[in-house]
């Protein structure tokens, strides 16, 4: 959710105003959603079915992608809270 992104954004500059240095934190869930479930909310949110066709993956597509947000967690005092 956009607030929880805003929320890690403002804990990473309160750090880094710390003296922190140059630190990447992963902001997520740790649930990963595939395409086909991002299409499917957009419609829902839209309330009409979007258009789509299924195709084989690229040479280079990853089969899975998630965030581990535990560096934020500790860290930052980080979590996703909304989504």
């Amino acid at each position: 959710h956009v607030v929880d992104l805003a929320k890690g954004h403002t804990a990473a500059l309160l750090r880094l105003q710390q003296g922190s240095g140059c630190v990447t934190y992963n902001l997520g869930t740790g649930v990963g959603y595939s395409v086909l479930d991002m299409v499917r909310a957009f419609s829902a949110a839209c309330g009409h079915d979007l258009p789509y066709e299924i195709a084989p993956r690229r040479p280079g597509d990853v089969a899975v992608v998630y965030s581990d947000a535990s560096l934020a967690a500790g860290e930052l005092g980080w979590k996703a809270e909304l989504g």
